[in-house]
């Protein structure tokens, strides 16, 4: 995992504010497999606080311990009561199923080699529930967005917020494809007019190709139910953004 760029969990919060569609998406799977939830990669609690608040037994899963510690302030500042367990999503032994396991937010993209990605799944496999689920988003990799990950230093205007301390925060992002490895390797810089660079962080994340899921998943003990393209349901398709997928044991 890329720590440094954790580090800061209010500043990633500020960074990624989170949209409402990913977040009811998963609260509503949560309502319609009931029972106890965990949320594997779950940062600073964005979506899993409020799925417990929605009365669902709850654990949340963090690499962290920066992200783990914002999550337990909202959560403590919120009265919702989650269990939160500093690990990793590759090998865990919490000795409890769960009805549900969610991975948000492109979190397995941390995991880079295959062994990784297998070893997660397996893991899942053995705290699922009878009749449990996973469920996970990941981006559908752009062939031309990989090409166009060069090397340059390019500011990311979208991504630009207010911090109340700092005032304006330009985000720049430089960017290389390892094909190989399928990774995108990247640095990314924090600035203000006042305050150039003031955290420059290293991310990598995987890209996952459409073919490639399904034989993980199997690899790992688990089967594909349903994949859609976005977060209203709709269906995959080659030209969509996001590859959003529901399994269960094989």
């Amino acid at each position: 995992m890329s720590e440094q760029f954790y580090s800061d969990a209010k500043l990633y919060d500020r960074l990624f504010p989170g949209s409402e569609q990913p977040l009811s998406f998963y609260r509503a799977e949560a309502d319609r497999q009931g029972g106890s939830v965990l949320e594997l990669g779950s940062g600073t609690g964005r979506k899993l606080i409020p799925i417990a608040s929605d009365g669902h037994p709850s654990t949340g899963l963090e690499l962290s311990p920066e992200m783990l510690a914002e999550a337990r302030r909202k959560a403590d500042e919120r009265g919702v009561v989650v269990e939160w367990l500093l690990g990793d999503m590759r090998e865990f032994d919490l000795r409890r199923t769960f009805d549900l396991v969610f991975i948000a937010a492109n979190s397995l993209l941390h995991l880079h080699e295959a062994d990784d990605l297998v070893e997660c799944f397996r893991s899942v496999r053995r705290h699922l529930a009878p009749g449990g689920r996973l469920v996970f988003d990941v981006f559908n990799p752009s062939v031309r967005m990989l090409a166009e990950a060069d090397g340059v230093r390019r500011g990311r205007d979208t991504l630009s917020f207010v911090d109340p301390d700092r005032g304006v925060v330009q985000v720049d992002v430089e960017e290389t494809y390892d094909a190989a490895a399928q990774v995108t390797r990247g640095t990314w810089f924090f600035s203000t007019d006042a305050e150039p660079d003031f955290v420059v962080a290293p991310l990598e994340m995987r890209s996952i190709f459409p073919q490639e899921l399904p034989l993980l998943l199997s690899l790992g003990g688990l089967r594909v139910v349903e994949r859609f393209g976005d977060w209203s349901r709709a269906p995959f398709t080659s030209d969509a953004a996001l590859q959003l997928y529901v399994c269960a044991p094989d």
